[in-house]
């Protein structure tokens, strides 16, 4: 049963767990698209602004490998309606806070949430992918991204005040209630693999990938480009996720629900990328898919600093359509080459990229205090460029040709 459930592309698991990481990344991310409503009320600089996300970034970032490794060594059946818990908790504590102590304090509360959700639902989508695992994280994310996107225009249409946040903790219900059938799936399949709780379903690539039993030097290598991938796509999305509200309202003077709009034109386009990104992998190959998404971008946002409002719109949108499609490559490309520990792959993934992007809201903040926010955004337009590195990717064929070469 768990052998023929393992090749199953277990859709409505999948719906389930990207809903459920959409509604978890709503709570998340409308702190992040009331920021300048935060920076107002509590009297807070960019600086601070910076410093707030970076302990949100720290909390979701470290403990998520953590958790992933927890995880693989011990799977829990239900322990995603907890960090669904925390994240609830954090968005109630933020929308009292009466200060930047308090405020602090808060996020990190709820980054603890993304801490268990993310690596703990990735690895159960690895379980109920069958052997399209680019199609299933893409799936997974796509849930996630909307949420991000959603964020924005849901914080500029029901929020005027900051204790409005609270309202949106009930979207943890929802998400609790969405997990019930896939929390009692995934007990079922943990008790039936007698605690292993996860299978590996192989694509033609992951297959490939374990039986070329790579040398560690060749895998650490390879995870080296992976993440210096995400490093680069991630300082420049944070500087349009966390700043093109303040950058709009600078440069064109919106206001900031117009510019909020905006910003949800920006994630929508990441989101469509997000879920394009994975099944194109699965058919053309993952590092074809890594090396279009950043490096592709680079033009668009070389432009984008010194477009007038109506180009600075259409570039936002390619660029998110086109960088966004990265991150469900990468990942499975990382936990095809760990494929006995998926959990805690998918923990480094998403915390160091979370870990990246707190470290570039607060390095980016800082130069806005010390500049303005102009010149960070044209100082950002050139980290795609660091894309460049993925030419140095090796191909599937390629690493075990090295495999057989080490043999001789």
């Amino acid at each position: 049963m768990v052998k023929k459930d393992s090749q199953k592309f277990m859709l409505g698991i999948l719906v389930a767990l990207s809903l459920t990481h959409g509604l978890n990344d709503v709570m998340q991310s409308i702190v992040s698209a009331v920021y300048p409503l935060i920076k107002t009320n509590l009297n807070l600089t960019y600086g601070e602004i910076g410093l707030v996300a970076l302990t949100y970034q720290i909390s979701s970032s470290i403990m998520q490998p953590v958790f992933g490794y927890i995880f693989d060594k011990r799977p829990v059946g239900w322990f995603l309606p907890f960090g669904l818990c925390c994240t609830m908790t954090g968005l109630i504590l933020i929308a009292y806070a009466p200060n930047l102590t308090m405020l602090m304090f808060a996020v990190f509360v709820s980054g603890i949430g993304s801490s268990v959700v993310h690596p703990e639902a990735s690895r159960i989508t690895s379980l109920a992918a069958g052997k399209k695992r680019g199609l299933a994280q893409s799936i997974f994310q796509v849930g996630g991204t909307t949420g991000y996107a959603l964020a924005p225009l849901l914080a500029a249409l029901f929020i005027r005040e900051q204790a409005g946040i609270a309202k949106f903790s009930l979207a943890a219900v929802f998400a609790i209630i969405a997990l019930i059938p896939a929390c009692r799936w995934y007990a079922k399949r943990i008790k039936e693999s007698g605690g292993a709780g996860l299978d590996v379903a192989e694509t033609a690539e992951s297959a490939m990938l374990a039986s070329a039993k790579l040398p560690r030097k060749t895998v650490w290598f390879v995870m080296f480009i992976l993440m210096f991938l995400v490093f680069s796509k991630n300082f420049y999305t944070v500087s349009i996720s966390n700043y093109y509200t303040f950058y709009l309202m600078q440069k064109f003077s919106l206001t900031v629900q117009e510019s909020q709009t905006m910003l949800f034109a920006f994630l929508f386009s990441c989101a469509v990328g997000t879920l394009c990104g994975g099944p194109i992998g699965d058919k053309y190959g993952r590092r074809l898919v890594i090396w279009w998404s950043i490096l592709g971008s680079a033009p668009f946002a070389l432009l984008m600093p010194y477009a007038n409002l109506e180009w600075t719109i259409v570039l936002s949108i390619f660029i998110g359509l086109i960088i966004s499609s990265a991150f469900s490559a990468i990942l499975v490309y990382a936990q095809e080459l760990l494929p006995m520990k998926v959990g805690l792959v998918s923990g480094i993934f998403f915390g160091f990229a979370f870990g990246i992007a707190g470290v570039a809201s607060a390095v980016l903040g800082k130069i806005a205090d010390m500049t303005d926010i102009l010149f960070v955004y044209k100082l950002c337009s050139f980290f795609p460029l660091l894309g460049i590195i993925a030419y140095f990717l090796p191909r599937v064929r390629t690493l075990q040709a090295m495999k057989k070469e080490q043999e001789k």
